[in-house]
């Protein structure tokens, strides 16, 4: 009877494994595909075969940089996504503190208010207009507040949940022994908070380098552009060379796998922490 149970779950685990690896190799399918594509010539990608090539085209990536002016657009992803990723980790961390160690009716109202922020959609008219208003358009500061704006919500809750877990005694004790409101903060509460922190920049920077529709419309020069935009661009002006376009997007992916896979150990402890408790 212990065997044909065992046999079962042996059954049973063998089957999920082999669902997980066939879903990861459909998933990943795509991924080859481009990775495949920006080696080959432009011939060889228009048929956008699954499959590598002879004679790997490395001046691909060469001419996406000349062309594509992927110098500029890096820094400027690289400057929009750290900045917002600084501000809104400091920022969501705060309020979420403050809020979350004051459990008054107003602290409540103002964390209510702001996860609200996860389910309201964006109006871009009145958005457009505020802007303009505060004279915010087609600058780099205007871009990045506004990355903040819109990833502060979800980190607010997520920290949010993380601060609830963490013991009351803890800041009790450290006030009796004489720490400071900002040594309270700094030296013992952030520490403790390490894997929450890390989570929320790791998802603040796939999040904004991604962001593709606000510097569409708050953009209007090309040289302040990140590189979703100079994907986008390039695509217009080399559609039919299918291999500089892959090329192009497997750069401007780069990082942003290389940022998860530097981070992914502390995203799912976050995020379970964070999910919890609210």
């Amino acid at each position: 009877m212990n065997s044909m149970v065992k046999r079962r779950q042996s059954l049973i685990t063998f089957g999920v494994n082999a669902l997980a690896w066939l879903l990861s190799l459909i998933l990943l399918a795509p991924l080859l595909l481009i990775l495949f594509n920006s080696f080959k010539t432009s011939k060889e990608a228009s048929a956008m075969a699954l499959s590598l090539t002879a004679n790997p085209q490395w001046s691909n990536y060469s001419v996406v940089i000349e062309k594509g002016k992927l110098g500029t657009t890096f820094f400027n992803s690289l400057l929009y996504s750290v900045s917002s990723v600084l501000l809104c980790t400091l920022l969501s961390t705060m309020a979420a503190y403050v809020m979350s160690r004051n459990r008054r009716k107003l602290h409540n109202f103002l964390y209510l208010f702001i996860v609200l922020g996860i389910a309201m959609p964006i109006n871009f008219v009145t958005l457009m207009r505020v802007m303009q208003v505060t004279k915010l358009m087609n600058k780099k500061i205007g871009i990045i507040l506004l990355y903040t704006a819109t990833q502060i919500p979800f980190n607010v809750f997520l920290i949010h949940s993380f601060v609830g877990k963490i013991p009351v005694e803890i800041d009790e004790a450290a006030v009796i022994d004489g720490a400071p409101a900002t040594g309270l903060f700094i030296q013992i509460v952030l520490p403790l908070m390490k894997p929450v922190l890390v989570t929320v920049m790791v998802l603040t920077f796939l999040n904004t380098w991604n962001e593709f529709v606000m510097p569409l419309y708050f953009l209007d020069s090309s040289t302040k552009w990140p590189m979703t935009l100079a994907v986008y661009n390039f695509f217009g002006m080399y559609f039919k060379d299918w291999n500089l376009v892959c090329a192009d997007i497997v750069m401007t992916s780069a990082p942003v796998v290389l940022v998860y896979l530097l981070g992914q150990k502390y995203i799912v402890a976050g995020m379970t922490a964070g999910a919890v408790k609210g």
